[in-house]
């Protein structure tokens, strides 16, 4: 009865293990497309290919290395699709750069072809699937963000910052229910449309670095967040502003709150801000 008992709990415990993964990974902001993801989250775009030898090759030794080259042929052009498809701002998207600038989107797809391959799989029926990962921080950041991001030494605040104790380490927007979207570059906007997080308020070295935002699915996930370390200050969203829906409008109240302290200013510059969209 006793070794019943603890077979019953190994199988319980064997059960878990799996679930508590999915569930750690279930916390990222993932946006799928018909080509791939971005995980806004942990910033980065995948997309797979696949690829199947000439039929003529089947049973043959060439018939693999084939498959394998058309599998890569396939996710490069899936993941340079899922890249120009990721969100700048509110009114910008990185495939725009091919009107702006063919310089620009010549030096994304030199990027693209640098992409990781994360995954390789043979199948049964002869053809090859490879999912190709490419990180939209550091290099990629560096290209992309606004001009107007710039290094910075020290912030001049937008209206006067008053005397206050309350000092955050971080800012969490609870942008849920409003059909946020993220973005690279997104705003923080007061109701008066004035800017309370954006730009401005970093540096570059930080944005391309870390991204601008973090971004989590819930609340207590971007609590829980180093971003934002140990003290972070809770605003909720009241709406959103922009054609691509990444701006984020916060009460004035809340707006005056994150002013009040100078300090505020340095976590901000180094982009130590979560942004919460379901």
């Amino acid at each position: 009865m006793k070794s019943k008992s603890i077979f019953a709990l190994v199988v319980v415990v064997l059960l878990a293990i799996p679930l508590s993964g999915y569930a750690e990974q279930g916390q990222d902001l993932i946006e799928r497309g018909d080509k791939g993801t971005i995980n806004w989250s942990k910033g980065i775009a995948q997309a797979t290919g696949i690829g199947a030898p000439p039929e003529k090759l089947y049973g043959k030794p060439s018939a693999r290395p084939m498959a394998l080259r058309a599998a890569k042929l396939d996710a490069y052009r899936n993941i340079l699709e899922v890249v120009r498809g990721v969100r700048i701002n509110s009114t910008t998207v990185v495939r725009d750069y091919a009107v702006e600038s063919d310089v620009i989107m010549s030096k994304v797809e030199g990027m693209v072809q640098g992409a990781e391959v994360v995954k390789k799989e043979y199948l049964s029926d002869g053809t090859v699937e490879i999912t190709l990962q490419m990180d939209l921080r550091g290099g990629f950041s560096q290209l992309v963000l606004p001009e107007e991001i710039k290094p910075l030494e020290s912030i001049t605040p937008l209206v006067p910052v008053q005397s206050s104790s309350a000092v955050y380490t971080g800012l969490i927007v609870d942008a849920r229910g409003l059909r946020a979207r993220p973005a690279m570059s997104p705003k923080v906007l007061d109701e008066n449309g004035q800017e309370v997080y954006g730009s401005a308020f970093v540096s570059r070295e930080y944005a391309v670095q870390q991204g601008m935002s973090g971004y989590a699915k819930t609340v207590a996930a971007a609590r829980t967040n180093q971003r934002v370390t140990d003290n972070p200050l809770i605003v909720k969203g009241l709406r959103v502003e922009g054609a691509g829906h990444s701006d984020i409008v916060i009460s004035n109240a809340d707006a005056s709150v994150l002013r009040s302290a100078s300090e505020n200013l340095s976590f901000m510059k180094k982009c130590r801000v979560m942004i919460v969209v379901d």
